[in-house]
């Protein structure tokens, strides 16, 4: 087998549509494949960069615009019995492929591959190879009107009638960019005899131990040569077997036993050994020992099954890994850059290390976006990160009809066989928020009898696993209740099944979250914009000017366009007002919005994890960003963590100690999520803001491995006699260092909270500087916005809370000079305390003429 990627020579040309003048001027570019037009129109310098501003709305021709793809091709002749394919591996989207004139084939579909054979233009002479690229808009539409329209979450946008990246369309935190190109390789693949078409091993762990690989193979004959018999070989950790193919079959299977096999296993729970799995194909007699293909894959030995057995609260939702059940702590994950083939290894290894730094033992990859690539999982692999995989479908109603039937069916198949070879895959599921959105968005009515996608989620996905991989579990979709009578339980019931829960952040106050007890909350989240520097260097004011300048900036044109939800900003407004008060300062107002955004998402992540194994996980919305925006993410387009991704390290990790109010008092919540058990004596002392002991005690907790404690406090500890100047704090022994806890017992809007709480001094270190901060009284969420001193400033911790007298080291690095004080004052180093000294919108601060002299009177009695 040889291969000879065609990735240089290639140009694009528009061919039809709205296209600007300075565009058709240019003729044909330069083109990168794997690429998309956009990126070779931005190297180009004929588009501005639309992640860039509004400039998002300046392409929007694109998306009615034809373009080819061409470069010379000239094919040396065949050998006898030689094969000659032209193997697409990603077309977006919708083309026509020939060479020499003449069509090979037709595409249609952005989630699978296509091969043609070439052999009889393989005669030396130089051809020009196209891919005609349609507008995918243009075919999406006409395919619509072929099958009546179909509603979904952003109609009339058809999305749900081309098989392409949803998100490409535009979604409530991206930018609507319909790309096409070649995104990802182009190749020439010459082979004789007969060639593996399809390797499927089947991995498993035995219980006594041994790991076991099925090695289902499919091959394809080259049809030049008579048929002959054919040995497949696969070996693993120096265990071997082979099968013959007999003349005239294309399957076989061989089976490899590999006792005592090293156990894969999620991260926190063991090691992830991953081994070599070679699967070799030569002819049958012996031939001149060459072989005819080969396959080599890393795999990994383990077990999964998903318990959705009925208890006394519903119907479970958790994930076993070998016989294991499994907390999971995840996040789901989006197409890491709008623009695909911009995503590089080393960009999703940094991303799946910030994954794993903050405690996360599984990624979602989201049905509106793609299969990802093999790099990415790869990585998964290595980390031990868990991916619970979406088939692609997401938030629509889907047509069962063809042209849309055997693409997806097809896009299926090559998609489970791929990624079959992953440990890290352990659940695949039938799709986002459609079988939701039919029972509950009034799709009923617009429908009436036309077909929706529900023979893909419960007919089609799990026939193609039970066919091709049985070894992994299928959930029907997300949310969904696995049901026993499915017209009387709902899809999103919390106590069955996956729960979904946008009634936070899109009408109710994050504090809901504590009114429900979800199985599995595969999807919750809360907005937040990003890192300053990302905003500032990408989103200007609509006058030009620096957006901090802008007399409304939030409300600002610009901003705006980088603001993709439904009143977006009213909700982050609302969300604000009843906790941190709303600010009338942008900075303020900034830093408002990121600090509610992580205690939301940090008050549901406490409370789910406090219910173990009631809730076996949860899973947040979302990890990433794929370009500058406000949104969901804890980490920013510019790989910047956003004060959400500290919250969810604290939060998510193994140990944890919380303290929540339960059954109208206050209960202590220790989570260990470690193999060794966890127990000490838990000192609390509830105490005034200046530091002035009300109440202490000792309290023994005790927590078994894998488990949680919940422990009540005694009434003089949970009870304040000042609630609106008291602080309760909790501390418990681990190991060497302790787990620590704060509680208030009204919001920061009613806390007596000191705007000068903390007084702070920086100093160079290597690498960067150290900034130590003292907290005079109660000093809530502590965090420096070092990205506002430069570029490449990065601090290692955030939202630090310190009771009155106590200290912390922070630890920024960054290769520039910094002025030291500006690490030590606002907006670099900030508070929850420094915003009750700023102007708010539409809430008073009550009280503040009493403030000081209340907070005076603490700190004399400390002293």
């Amino acid at each position: 087998m040889q291969h000879h990627t065609l990735a240089d020579g290639w140009t694009v040309t528009a061919t039809a549509g709205p296209v600007p003048d300075a565009v058709l001027a240019a003729g044909a570019l330069a083109a990168e494949v794997p690429g998309s037009v956009h990126t070779d129109l931005l190297a180009a310098g004929l588009i501005p960069d639309p992640y860039l501003d509004a400039h998002e709305e300046s392409v929007r021709w694109f998306h009615g615009t034809d373009w080819r793809y061409e470069r010379a091709l000239a094919l040396e002749p065949a050998a006898d019995g030689e094969r000659v394919d032209l193997v697409l591996e990603g077309v977006d989207t919708v083309g026509t492929v020939a060479l020499g004139g003449r069509v090979l084939g037709t595409t249609a579909n952005m989630h699978r591959s296509y091969r043609y054979d070439v052999r009889d233009l393989a005669d030396g002479a130089p051809r020009a190879l196209t891919v005609d690229l349609r507008s995918a808009t243009a075919y999406a539409d006409e395919v619509r009107d072929a099958l009546g329209d179909r509603p979904s979450a952003y109609s009339p946008v058809p999305y749900n009638f081309v098989r392409k990246m949803a998100c490409s369309f535009g979604w409530d935190w991206g930018p609507d960019l319909r790309t096409a190109g070649l995104w990802k390789p182009v190749r020439v693949e010459r082979w004789s005899v007969a060639r593996l078409a399809r390797v499927r091993p089947l991995v498993t762990l035995d219980a006594d131990g041994t790991g076991r690989v099925v090695v289902h193979v499919d091959v394809e004959r080259s049809g030049l040569v008579p048929d002959a018999a054919l040995t497949v070989r696969a070996a693993a950790l120096g265990v071997s077997a082979s099968v013959t193919v007999p003349a005239g079959d294309s399957a076989a299977a061989v089976e490899l036993a590999v006792p005592d096999a090293p156990v894969w296993w999620p991260v926190g729970h063991g090691e992830q050994p991953l081994v070599d799995l070679d699967v070799t194909l030569t002819a049958a007699d012996g031939g001149d020992g060459a072989a005819l293909d080969t396959w080599r894959r890393r795999v990994g030995f383990r077990s999964v099954t998903l318990d959705t057995a009925d208890d006394e609260h519903g119907t479970r939702f958790t994930l076993v890994v070998n016989g294991r059940p499994v907390a999971v702590r995840g996040a789901n994950w989006i197409p890491d850059d709008h623009f695909l083939t911009r995503i590089t290894r080393e960009r999703l290894a940094r991303r799946l290390d910030q994954a794993a730094d903050a405690h996360l033992n599984l990624l979602r990859v989201w049905g509106g976006g793609i299969y990802e690539s093999e790099d990415f999982y790869e990585a998964c692999d290595e980390r031990g990160l868990l991916v619970w995989q979406d088939f692609l479908l997401a938030c629509a109603a889907y047509p069962e009809e063809e042209p849309l039937r055997s693409e997806i069916e097809a896009e299926a198949r090559e998609n489970v066989v791929r990624l079959m070879p992953h440990p890290s895959l352990v659940l695949w599921n039938g799709g986002n928020e459609n079988v939701w959105g039919h029972e509950d968005w009034g799709w009923k009515a617009q429908l009436g009898e036309a077909t929706w996608g529900r023979w893909y989620a419960e007919e089609l996905f799990p026939a193609v696993l039970a066919e091709l991989d049985p070894t992994r579990p299928y959930a029907t979709n997300s949310p969904f209740t696995p049901r026993r009578d499915p017209e009387d339980v709902h899809p999103n019931d919390p106590d069955r099944g996956t729960h979904h829960q946008w009634e936070v952040w899109n009408r109710v106050d994050y504090t809901v979250y504590r009114s429900e007890i979800p199985r599995f909350c595969s999807e919750f989240g809360f907005q937040g914009p990003p890192a300053w520097r990302t905003l500032v260097d990408w989103v200007h004011a609509v006058d030009g000017g620096p957006l901090a300048d802008a007399r409304l900036p939030q409300e600002d044109p610009v901003f705006l366009v980088h603001q993709k939800a439904e009143d977006g900003n009213g909700k982050l407004d609302r969300g604000m007002a009843p906790h941190l008060g709303v600010p009338r300062d942008f900075a303020d107002w900034h830093w408002a919005a990121q600090l509610n955004q992580a205690r939301a998402v940090r008050h549901a992540v406490e409370h789910y994890r406090a219910w173990w194994p009631r809730t076996a996980g949860w899973i947040v919305w979302q990890l990433n960003d794929c370009w500058p925006v406000t949104s969901w993410a804890a980490v920013d387009s510019a790989e910047r963590p956003k004060p959400l991704w500290y919250a969810l390290r604290a939060a998510g990790a193994p140990r944890t100690l919380f303290l929540a109010e339960r059954d109208g008092g206050v209960v202590l919540v220790a989570t260990n999520d470690t193999d060794e058990p966890w127990a000490g004596t838990a000192h609390l002392r509830r105490e005034t803001l200046g530091g002035v002991t009300a109440a202490a005690a000792g309290v023994p907790v005790a927590v078994e491995p894998r488990s949680v404690a919940v422990v009540p406090l005694p009434a003089d500890l949970a009870t304040p006699r000042d609630p609106a100047g008291e602080v309760l704090a909790a501390r418990l022994p681990d190991g060497g260092s302790e787990r620590r806890a704060t509680h208030t017992f009204v919001e920061d809007v009613d806390l007596r909270l000191d705007p000068g709480a903390v007084r702070a001094t920086a100093a160079r270190e290597p690498g960067g500087y150290r900034v130590e901060v003292v907290a005079r009284s109660y000093a809530a969420d502590v965090t420096l916005h070092a990205d506002r001193l430069a570029a490449d400033a990065l601090v290692d911790d955030a939202l630090v809370t310190l009771l009155a007298g106590e200290r912390a080291t922070f630890h920024v690095t960054t290769d520039a000079v910094l002025d030291l004080a500006d690490l030590t004052s606002a907006p670099v180093l900030r508070s929850a305390n420094d915003l009750r000294g700023v102007p708010l919108a539409g809430v008073p601060l009550a009280g503040e003429p009493d403030r000081e002299a209340d907070l005076e009177a603490d700190l004399e009695a400390a002293r």
